[in-house]
């Protein structure tokens, strides 16, 4: 669709776009994934796409989404989505999946993390800014299973490209997919080794 009922915005291009979405939804069905995690709701798009891979999988699929601009949560921000996102879910009949959580993800992550919560796949699209993406990819590795998904929209903007390749430089993660559509790049990438993230302190490679 391309317009959410009570919702003047288009969805796209700030939502991903059907190609992705349907990329996403067969990367969720191609990991047998029964518990995934969502960096920004927006729109839905992306959640619907992860909750129809996970209706495809069988019974017991969970779904977490971190999104603090779906409603006027955080201060001297106005909110595009006036829960768009969440309405969208209600009037797709999935909401029951999704565990929603308003906050910012970099306050968020660190907690699941805590609470021993694990993930089979991650589907990255928050803050694009670096030190905000870069976060969100080093919790998701953490709290991903050993060689979980992490599906990183919007590639060709520079701070998203930079924390993806620190991962794939330094954290053992691969590259296995990729594509475009419209304005949005997307990869594919399989986390490392938990090892990983205890490597030597003077080894960093270039990225």
């Amino acid at each position: 669709m391309d317009r959410l009922p009570g919702t003047a915005s288009l969805t796209f291009p700030v939502s991903i776009g059907p190609q992705e979405a349907s990329a996403l939804r067969d990367w969720v069905r191609r990991e047998q994934a029964r518990r995934t995690l969502e960096v920004g709701l927006g729109y839905a798009a992306s959640t619907l796409a992860i909750c129809e891979g996970l209706a495809a999988n069988g019974a017991e699929g969970q779904h977490l989404a971190i999104d603090p601009y779906q409603f006027e949560s955080l201060p001297h921000h106005k909110t595009r989505y006036e829960a768009a996102g969440l309405r969208a879910l209600e009037e797709a009949g999935v909401r029951g999946l999704v565990e929603f959580v308003a906050e910012e993800s970099q306050v968020v992550l660190p907690r699941l993390l805590g609470e021993g919560r694990r993930f089979d796949l991650a589907f990255i699209d928050g803050n694009h800014r670096f030190e905000a993406v870069f976060l969100d990819l080093v919790y998701c590795g953490r709290l991903l299973e050993e060689r979980g998904i992490a599906f990183v929209d919007d590639v060709q903007l520079p701070g998203v490209r930079r924390g993806v390749d620190f991962c794939l430089a330094n954290l053992g993660w691969t590259l296995e997919d990729e594509g475009k559509e419209g304005l949005h790049e997307w990869e594919v990438l399989r986390t490392g080794p938990a090892e990983a993230f205890r490597r030597p302190y003077d080894r960093l490679a270039d990225f």
